[in-house]
Protein backbone atom coordinates (compact mmCIF):
# COMPACT_ATOMS: atom_id res chain seq x y z
CA UNK A 1 0.00 0.00 0.00
CA UNK A 2 1.35 3.41 -1.00
CA UNK A 3 -1.10 5.73 0.79
CA UNK A 4 -4.16 5.29 2.97
CA UNK A 5 -6.70 7.54 4.63
CA UNK A 6 -10.17 6.85 5.97
CA UNK A 7 -11.53 7.95 2.56
CA UNK A 8 -9.10 6.50 0.02
CA UNK A 9 -6.29 4.02 -0.66
CA UNK A 10 -3.53 3.91 -3.26
CA UNK A 11 -2.09 0.47 -4.06
CA UNK A 12 0.97 -0.46 -6.08
CA UNK A 13 0.37 -3.84 -7.66
CA UNK A 14 3.01 -5.80 -9.53
CA UNK A 15 2.70 -9.16 -11.21
CA UNK A 16 1.27 -10.90 -14.23
CA UNK A 17 -1.50 -9.14 -16.15
CA UNK A 18 -4.11 -11.79 -15.35
CA UNK A 19 -3.50 -11.43 -11.61
CA UNK A 20 -3.74 -7.64 -11.85
CA UNK A 21 -7.01 -7.97 -13.79
CA UNK A 22 -8.36 -10.24 -11.04
CA UNK A 23 -7.49 -7.60 -8.42
CA UNK A 24 -9.16 -4.84 -10.47
CA UNK A 25 -12.29 -6.98 -10.90
CA UNK A 26 -12.35 -7.62 -7.13
CA UNK A 27 -12.03 -3.91 -6.32
CA UNK A 28 -14.61 -2.54 -8.81
CA UNK A 29 -17.68 -3.42 -6.69
CA UNK A 30 -15.94 -1.82 -3.69
CA UNK A 31 -15.69 1.57 -5.40
CA UNK A 32 -12.48 1.47 -7.45
CA UNK A 33 -12.20 4.94 -9.02
CA UNK A 34 -9.12 4.83 -11.20
CA UNK A 35 -6.42 2.48 -12.52
CA UNK A 36 -3.09 3.63 -13.94
CA UNK A 37 -0.89 1.02 -15.59
CA UNK A 38 2.60 2.23 -16.41
CA UNK A 39 6.20 2.00 -15.25
CA UNK A 40 6.49 5.42 -13.62
CA UNK A 41 3.34 7.33 -12.72
CA UNK A 42 2.17 10.31 -10.72
CA UNK A 43 -1.02 9.59 -8.80
CA UNK A 44 -3.05 12.20 -6.96
CA UNK A 45 -3.89 11.50 -3.33
CA UNK A 46 -7.46 11.60 -2.02
CA UNK A 47 -10.90 10.08 -2.60
CA UNK A 48 -11.52 11.51 -6.10
CA UNK A 49 -10.05 10.45 -9.41
CA UNK A 50 -7.56 12.73 -11.14
CA UNK A 51 -10.15 13.72 -13.74
CA UNK A 52 -12.20 15.32 -10.93
CA UNK A 53 -9.37 17.70 -10.00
Amino acid sequence: MIDATTESFIFEITGKSDKIEQFVALMLPLGLVEVSRTGIAAIARGPEGMSAR
